[in-house]
């Protein structure tokens, strides 16, 4: 092989001296005994001479290496032993192979990979107590929501077809499912956030939490609190008002998917509307800033029913407006939105984008139709809101949702 530049060496050698060194230091300000600032640094700077080395000899030069590393491992844990010292632990021991193995690496790849895997490597040893902290908040349903999740991402997904059957050739499995895992993905995220912080939450982190999780249901959980216990239907409203905002930042990632060509043509008017909602729930939560009432109990959102119930609704969703697309007009489309939008939003998104990256839906009926399930998404929560909270908390959200339904009756009329 070619022989590298002077240069070129001598910058992959600097730059393995400087992931060692940030490494180690993290370890030495641990007053680990096995290596510290200085010993991370040798250890990766020696794992690029022998990457060079092996080019040009054996990579046999690596393996050999690599057992003198471990060798010293070894050794510096038996001196460790005998010296009485009760202090055992393996994670200084794999930071030392993972950093020769680092500074082996970029004499080969690309020396940002080996810079994101030494300044990952540093903050996760630097955040043990902080993860530590954060493991024992989960429960055994939390861990079974992980699973479930890792189940319908890397064990469904990967042996589902990726091709089109059945009428309109719309149903793809592959496609489907993978929306099913974006939408489950973000759930999840804020879940877990939920999970880590929903107990401290005040108002305006509960209402973004619950937005991210499911703005439906956390609507029915406040409503129900507030039917048995009045005094806590302000806040209720508030958190309420403030997960509604959060569906439009959800709705635009959803676009930005499946119609990439298309989104700063779909886009603007959702950022509208969010623009809309923020001002609305700003205007809300200065009415109570403080709250001492913690989050209610969130569902996970990761459960294979709830994956599949929301893959048949896409689903079904993307027939009916194939079907009124080339029988019934653009007229009925409207009808088929409002009818989605009432429980769910992501569903009626990713199937009215698809269709608009697919040329079969015009741009500007696209995000009308988006609109008009908002519309109704929002008129359902309020009906939820009534017939669960009661009449008290349903007149305190009134203000908020009639403003946003203004608003998207003014873009959908002049648009």
């Amino acid at each position: 092989m070619p022989e590298p530049e002077l240069y070129t060496i001598f910058q992959t050698l600097g730059i393995s001296l400087l992931m060692g060194l940030l490494v180690g230091m993290q370890r030495e300000q641990q007053e680990t005994t096995i290596a510290g600032f200085r010993t991370f640094a040798i250890v990766t700077v020696f794992g690029t001479i022998c990457g060079f080395l092996s080019q040009y000899y054996s990579p046999l030069i690596l393996g050999f290496g690599l057992l003198g590393v471990i060798a010293i491992i070894v050794v510096g844990n038996m001196m460790k032993m005998r010296s009485g010292s009760t202090e055992f632990g393996m994670t200084t021991e794999i930071s030392i192979l993972l950093m020769y193995g680092v500074g082996a690496y970029i004499t080969v790849g690309p020396w940002v990979i080996g810079a994101a895997v030494a300044g990952s490597t540093a903050i996760l040893l630097q955040l043990k107590p902080q993860l530590r902290g954060a493991l024992a908040r989960l429960e055994s349903r939390d861990i079974k929501a992980i699973m479930q999740f890792v189940l319908i991402t890397f064990i469904i997904l990967p042996i589902l077809p990726n091709q089109t059957f059945g009428p309109f050739d719309v149903f793809n499995p592959y496609r489907t499912w993978l929306l099913v895992v974006l939408i489950t993905g973000i759930s999840l995220g804020g879940y877990l956030s939920y999970k880590f912080m929903g107990d401290r939450a005040g108002t305006a982190l509960g209402g973004i939490l619950g937005g991210i999780i499911s703005s439906t249901a956390t609507t029915v959980s406040y409503a129900r609190t507030t039917a048995s216990s009045p005094s806590a239907g302000l806040h209720a409203a508030v958190v309420i008002i403030i997960a509604s905002a959060m569906v439009y930042p959800r709705v635009a990632i959803e676009i930005l998917v499946m119609a990439p060509d298309y989104f700063y043509y779909m886009v603007w008017p959702v950022a509208i509307m969010f623009l809309v909602n923020i001002g609305v729930a700003w205007y809300a939560y200065r009415q109570v800033k403080k709250s001492e009432q913690g989050m209610p109990e969130q569902r996970n959102p990761s459960e294979l029913r709830s994956a599949l119930t929301f893959g048949a609704m896409y689903v079904v969703i993307l027939f009916v407006i194939a079907a009124a697309s080339e029988y019934l007009g653009s007229e009925v489309l409207f009808i088929v939105a409002a009818i989605s939008g009432l429980a769910d939003m992501d569903a009626i998104t990713l199937s009215v984008s698809q269709k608009v990256q697919a040329q079969t839906v015009p741009v500007t009926l696209g995000w009308k139709l988006i609109l008009t399930a908002l519309i109704s998404n929002t008129v359902f929560k309020y009906l939820l809101i009534r017939f669960l909270g009661g009449r008290d908390i349903a007149w305190k959200v009134v203000p908020a949702f009639s403003v946003v339904i203004a608003a998207a009756l003014i873009l959908i009329l002049v648009g």
